[in-house]
């Protein structure tokens, strides 16, 4: 890894703000450094609340998407709600159905088969609401690319309002509405909403039609704390404030298919690092295993004891994709090693009979392990489907839309993203994806950066200290949990490696005379002999709690050691 010290702030905003918030200089400066310079808006920071939401009907097409709604809620017609089949659509069409079975009894859903039909919507999900006599469609997490789609489902007298948060293509669908706070002519003042955000940004607007206000919709908020967990969008701004008061809901109220998958993880409080690493996983298995429309039956059943049956089911769906993705990712670094391809700029690997619901995560394992933009391509149907995913400062999206003369379709983000392709384009795609890499790539990217917030000496470590930096969750991207960094540390004469075959490291370390403190650092059993002989080296760190029979502890959790 490669470390950059974030720059120290001007010390007369943190000397301000430090007297201000009566907190000490470390407080302070973090704050500074994420934009909190001022007692209102660390207010808002420490305290998010419903009063920092922002208008609904700021976002373009909202007023058109409400009037839409509820003429087919008053002319009694059939809606449907569609959504893509990953944790961001299914919990979206959870919260739409869920919210507009509460005006009406005429509502389907529909999430698309990942293997027959695809991300986004299909015809086929098309054709199913024609036969079933549906005349508007509510699209949530995909549709903003799907230009044909939409004017298909116009021929048979289908209206659809679109709910989306990827990036435009040159041209919008000629849907009633598109909510897409990327569209270039959207001047919703926060653009970072997940898809389920944006769905839940229609329920507050329809529901201030019939006198509530948004307060009355925190039911949902399990759902929407989940989606912007798991689908990585920065908590900053309006994502904070709903993921903060989701949480809440998470851990006080939640809905009973939510409350059914905590039982089955047997944990009591859960941050938004749970809720990515043990709800969402769970919710997502579903699509990547069987069907995303179990995913949905458990987040809108009502009746608990149902929902504890669905949630084992989804956990035996998630055991399943765990021990897939562990083989597939072996046989691809079998692959890149035997294919002497490690040198280049990315890592493009293929095998058809890889299970094409685990290839986004395989992505991710090659892309910690090799550090470069990565695609892992499998069969679907006649075609190649890929997964694709980036490193820290690389917008992979950008990358392949200059390959488009060689892909079907893709969409995404600037770290994720998904294509498919003729198989006869594969190696001429592969060649030009490493080209356009290697041109366009700052070099330093491909050795990942640690970012450290600052530099502190281990006495300035104490429990008042612990008590505020866990003010700063929920953390995620655009608020990241503080990283430190301290010179001269040593350790005391325990150190070792623990673990499943050495991998982590415990060690005991000074600073000074009265300052020790335990240290765990995951996958850094390599680096213990830098530690030995008590000698002096630097350590980068989050500062982290132990519980441990009923006590609980202050620790630094390692994210590097160097000499």
């Amino acid at each position: 890894m490669r470390w950059t010290l974030k720059p120290i702030p001007e010390p007369s905003k943190v000397e301000r703000l430090k007297n201000e918030l009566q907190v000490d200089d470390i407080i302070a400066t973090l704050l500074v450094q994420r934009g909190i310079d001022s007692f209102d808006i660390a207010k808002k920071f420490f305290r998010p609340s419903f009063e920092d939401l922002h208008d609904p009907y700021l976002m373009k097409d909202m007023d058109k998407a409400v009037a839409r709604i509820e003429k087919a809620l008053e002319d009694g017609e059939n809606i449907m709600v569609y959504g893509d089949y990953d944790v961001d659509g299914t919990t979206s069409v959870a919260l739409m159905s869920s919210y507009l079975k509460t005006r009406t009894e005429q509502i389907a859903t529909y999430i698309p088969d990942r293997y027959d039909e695809g991300y986004g919507i299909s015809y086929k999900g098309i054709d199913f609401a024609h036969d079933n006599d549906i005349s508007l469609i509510i699209a949530l997490d995909c549709g903003i690319k799907a230009i044909d789609k939409v004017a298909y489902a116009k021929e048979k007298n289908i209206d659809f309002i679109i709910c989306d948060h990827h990036r435009p293509g040159d041209k919008i669908p000629d849907a009633v509405a598109v909510l897409d706070p990327k569209r270039a002519d959207c001047n919703y003042p926060f653009k970072e909403l997940c898809g389920c955000g944006v769905g839940f940004k229609l329920i507050t607007a329809l529901a201030s039609n019939q006198g509530q206000t948004v307060e009355d919709l925190t039911e949902y908020l399990d759902l929407v704390a989940t989606a912007i967990g798991a689908d990585i969008v920065p908590i900053v701004d309006e994502n904070r404030a709903l993921a903060y008061m989701g949480l809440n809901v998470i851990n006080t109220n939640p809905r009973p298919g939510m409350k059914a998958i905590i039982a089955e993880v047997k944990k009591d409080i859960l941050t938004i690092t749970d809720v990515v690493f043990i709800i969402a996983p769970r919710i997502n298995a579903a699509g990547r295993m069987k069907h995303g429309n179990h995913a949905v039956t458990l987040l809108t059943e009502t009746d608990f004891n149902l929902a504890a049956n669905f949630a084992v089911e989804i956990d035996e769906f998630n055991t399943d994709r765990r021990e897939t993705d562990k083989r597939i990712t072996e046989e691809a670094l079998v692959q890149i090693e035997n294919n002497d391809e490690q040198e280049g700029f990315t890592t493009v690997v293929y095998d058809e009979t890889w299970h094409k619901g685990v290839i986004g995560i395989v992505a991710s394992r090659l892309t910690e392990t090799y550090y470069r933009p990565t695609l892992v391509f499998t069969k679907s149907g006649d075609k190649l489907a890929a997964s694709a995913r980036s490193v820290s400062g690389f917008d992979v999206y950008n990358a392949l839309e200059v390959c488009s003369e060689y892909i079907e379709q893709f969409g995404g983000h600037k770290y994720a993203a998904g294509l498919t392709l003729d198989p006869k384009n594969y190696d001429a795609f592969k060649a030009k994806f490493e080209s356009v890499v290697k041109e366009t790539i700052d070099p330093k990217l491909l050795t990942q950066e640690l970012k450290i917030d600052m530099a502190i000496e281990l006495g300035q470590i104490n429990e008042k200290l612990m008590r505020i930096l866990k003010q700063f969750a929920p953390f995620g991207p655009g608020n990241l949990s503080p990283v430190f960094m301290s010179q001269n540390i040593k350790d005391t004469g325990w150190g070792k490696c623990v673990g499943e075959d050495d991998k982590h490291i415990r060690l005991t370390v000074t600073q000074s005379f009265n300052d020790r403190i335990v240290c765990i650092g995951f996958g850094l059993g390599d680096k213990l002999d830098i530690t030995k002989n008590k000698r002096p080296f630097r350590a980068a760190y989050a500062i982290d709690e132990n519980h441990w029979n009923g006590a609980v502890s202050l620790q630094l959790k390692l994210k590097d050691i160097k000499e």
